[in-house]
């Protein structure tokens, strides 16, 4: 198993950034498809942005595109998420998981606990 610890969160004013940093506390995300979804107040959670287990592809929703970037550090054993000019819009927790080593697919099988991101107006 992987235990997933995401840090980063706070408030921040519209059009700054933020940078999310998730983190195995046990196991390794080496070789996990990983992603992070957001769940903001009243809403479902959603998914967000996506990184393959090597690295080498990135899937974003919509929303986020040109404004976040999601990559990986294997050598510190952490994935981020770099959120750039913010909307009010994208306040929520934001949620790290990982899929199990070699799997891929749409399936996430370990969450972090969230973190949250608030952007004022």
């Amino acid at each position: 198993q992987v235990q997933l610890v995401e840090s980063g969160g706070g408030l921040v004013q519209a059009g700054g950034p933020l940078r999310l940093s998730c983190a195995a506390s046990v196991g390794t995300l080496v070789g996990r498809g990983m992603a992070w979804f957001r769940q903001a107040p009243g809403k479902e959670r959603a998914f967000v942005a996506s990184i393959s287990w090597t690295g080498g592809s990135a899937l974003y929703t919509d929303s986020v595109k040109g404004r976040f970037t999601i990559s990986r550090d294997n050598a510190k054993n952490t994935v981020y998420l770099q959120m750039n000019s913010l909307k009010p819009e994208d306040t929520a927790v934001y949620y790290c998981a990982a899929q199990k080593p070699g799997v891929g697919g749409p399936r996430y099988d370990y969450w972090g606990q969230g973190t949250q991101v608030t952007v004022s107006s």
